[in-house]
């Protein structure tokens, strides 16, 4: 097949062509002792992964770039085939902000937030909080927060968005400035980088960081001393929660501060999905940020049950290929295995995955007719507890596609495939070129 140029590609019609593409979450790994030196998912049993591996061709994908630890948010946006200049990303915090539809105008300062445990001395013992907080407790301590908190600034107010367990969203305005997001983030484990969150290693001892202007212009300035304010004096008024007391008591863990991180001030601008890559492009997913890439990119979203309904989404994308020719569905549990450095857990998350998701996928599609797609947004290695800047392995599985003789989906033969080494924003092209060839 000729080797087109992207501006061609993008020019042909692509109508034709009916794929599901699937991204799990963090499903990349390295060796690990409690695995045997393996991989959760060499280690995993998949017999549907494996049917769909020796039905095409795999290889690797650096999500977002060489030696970048991503978020899933730059990263996602990547492996759906948009490339930013650094400066041009808005930030986590604005795009989660859309996915929950908090009020938000250029000028405003979004950030993305976790809920956070720390102990008398403000080291953090949690980034997580214990991970699910229960939703009334959420939304108490932000109304709470919301309610009480006064900047030094009469023009400055607060929003504080609670969305799925841990996470929130911050939203600071102060009527008449045009903030930035020319600031470094509180929460340690990540650093913002030109536009983009960026997991950083970091060991057990953590401990809430100040927030500091990039640049000596008085946005940035006053962006960093609000931030600085909105955290110092809503760690006083949770200490002071009566939320708090209930959970101390009920011997939970306390839901005592707040990490912000990946700062935006503005709606971003970019091409929509259907006109980018010529064809009907839809979405399943869950997750603020997800929900708010669907929107950015005004990609249609069909609604599939809970973040485990795993037969229903497998269902619902396939009864997609009637209407849409593409459909893209994230599933999000492996990623939060990692996080908690469990290499059983993730295994096992993968061989449900496989069993209910893929199982009922191959049940209601004729792989004659659809390819499937499958990928991940980054790694997150259990022994690192994080996102890490290794390849994950990618999947172009159908009966007209040229097969390369893999016969798992693993790291360690996605190295051996046809595909090669590729970049995120080349996977969709990529998927197409060799779908049509």
């Amino acid at each position: 097949m000729k080797k087109l140029k992207l501006e061609e590609f993008r020019k042909m019609d692509n109508s034709d062509i009916h794929m599901v593409y699937v991204l799990l979450d963090g499903i990349g790994d390295l060796p690990h002792p409690d695995l045997k030196g393996s991989t959760p998912l060499s280690h995993a049993k998949t017999p549907n992964l494996d049917r769909l591996a020796r039905n095409g061709a795999i290889g690797e994908v650096i999500s977002v770039g060489k030696g970048i630890a991503p978020q899933s948010d730059i990263a996602v946006f990547n492996m759906l085939g948009y490339r930013f200049e650094n400066t041009q990303y808005v930030g986590r915090g604005v795009i989660e902000a859309i996915g929950v539809g908090i009020d938000f105008k250029n000028g405003d300062l979004a950030l993305r937030g976790n809920f956070a445990t720390v102990n008398d001395e403000k080291i953090i013992t949690d980034r997580r909080a214990g991970r699910n907080i229960e939703k009334e407790d959420a939304l108490a301590i932000a109304r709470e927060i919301e309610e009480k908190l006064k900047f030094s600034n009469p023009k400055a107010s607060v929003v504080v968005a609670p969305t799925i367990g841990h996470r929130l969203i911050v939203r600071i305005r102060c009527d008449g400035v045009f903030l930035t997001p020319d600031i470094s983030n509180t929460d340690p484990a990540y650093a913002r980088i030109d536009g983009m969150g960026v997991a950083k290693a970091v060991g057990d001892y953590m401990e809430v960081e100040k927030s500091l202007p990039l640049n000596e212009s008085d946005g940035a300035k006053l962006s960093a001393l609000l931030v600085n304010e909105f955290t110092d004096k809503s760690l006083q008024i949770m200490k002071d929660s009566i939320v708090n007391k209930n959970r101390k008591e009920q011997g939970k863990k306390m839901v005592n501060s707040i990490l912000l991180r990946d700062a935006g001030n503005k709606f971003p601008d970019v091409t929509p999905i259907n006109e980018l890559h010529a064809m009907q492009f839809s979405c399943i997913v869950d997750m603020p940020v997800e929900i708010g890439i669907a929107n950015v990119l005004k990609m249609k979203s069909f609604s599939a049950g809970g973040l485990t309904d795993y037969e229903e989404k497998a269902r619902i994308a396939a009864k997609a290929m009637q209407t849409q020719n593409a459909i893209y569905v994230h599933i999000k549990g492996p990623d939060e295995f990692g996080h908690d450095g469990d290499a059983v857990g993730k295994m096992q998350n993968i061989e449900e995955i496989d069993k209910r998701f893929f199982g009922t996928l191959l049940d209601n599609i004729d792989t004659s007719k659809v390819a499937v797609v499958i990928s991940g947004d980054h790694s997150t290695p259990c022994i690192n507890k994080s996102h890490s800047d290794d390849p994950v392995p990618v999947l172009i599985s159908g009966d007209f596609v040229k097969k390369d003789g893999t016969v798992r989906f693993t790291e360690e033969q996605a190295k051996k495939g046809r595909i090669g080494l590729i970049m995120g924003a080349d996977v969709i092209n990529t998927a197409i070129k060799n779908i049509k060839s």
